[in-house]
């Protein structure tokens, strides 16, 4: 059986901003989805002890004042999704993420942030690097909007989390229907092309982006971004 066909979890964060290692977790999703298996959902608004941007809440619509009167403790949405995310792993499930390097990346922080365990490693499917992969001189944006559309699925309340993790398995299975090359790689093999893609994707991007902003740097790393201490991952 293909890894498209099989379980799949679709991950999502809603946050303060686009910083990965200064950025809270507003919402979160983790969503186990197809196989033949009923949908499960697991959804979350955190309060991240912090103000949220207008311009953050413009687009997710969670503001300062929903966040404290409804959220949970930061530390604990952060506790439970990375036990969800945790169990998803351990049961061999791959994580769906859309630009998974964001994602994973600001949990890992938020989990440094309150002294938890950072998740364990496992297989992620990033449908961005894919389609990037697989579709590389595409003209048009790569946002999951237009992605969902190219591939023709459905989304429901973008930049919503449950909405945009459920579109990102959709679009991942899109991808594995449509393109055999993908279908044929085992859930190791997915991942371990998708690194190299990404930090093939990374370096063009760089390059471009240089050309007016010297200083400009776009992370190769892929699915995470290491911690930094010292200037040494660790």
């Amino acid at each position: 059986m293909s890894w498209h066909t099989g379980r799949l979890c679709g991950f999502d964060l809603e946050t303060t901003g686009v910083d990965v290692e200064a950025d809270r977790i507003v919402t979160a999703t983790v969503v186990q989805c197809g196989g033949g298996q009923p949908t499960i959902p697991a959804n979350w608004l955190a309060n991240p002890g912090v103000e949220i941007p207008e311009g953050a809440a413009a687009v997710h619509g969670i503001t300062t004042k929903r966040a404290r009167a409804e959220g949970k403790p930061a530390a604990e949405v952060v506790a439970d999704v990375l036990a969800a995310l945790g169990q998803v792993i351990a049961s061999g499930i791959p994580v769906v993420a859309m630009n998974a390097r964001y994602d994973l990346t600001l949990l890992d922080r938020e989990a440094a942030r309150y002294g938890l365990p950072p998740l364990p490693a496992g297989p992620v499917i990033d449908p961005l690097v894919l389609d990037k992969a697989i579709d590389r001189y595409r003209r048009g944006k790569r946002t999951l909007t237009a992605l969902c559309e190219h591939y023709e699925v459905p989304l429901g309340a973008a930049h919503t989390s449950d909405a945009d993790a459920i579109a990102a398995c959709r679009v991942a299975w899109r991808l594995g229907t449509r393109h055999e090359r993908l279908a044929a790689m085992t859930l190791a093999e997915l991942h371990a092309a998708q690194v190299g893609w990404a930090a093939e994707q990374a370096a063009s991007l760089q390059e471009y982006l240089r050309k007016t902003d010297p200083a400009a740097y776009c992370p190769p790393q892929w699915p995470l971004i290491p911690r930094q201490q010292n200037g040494d991952p660790r």
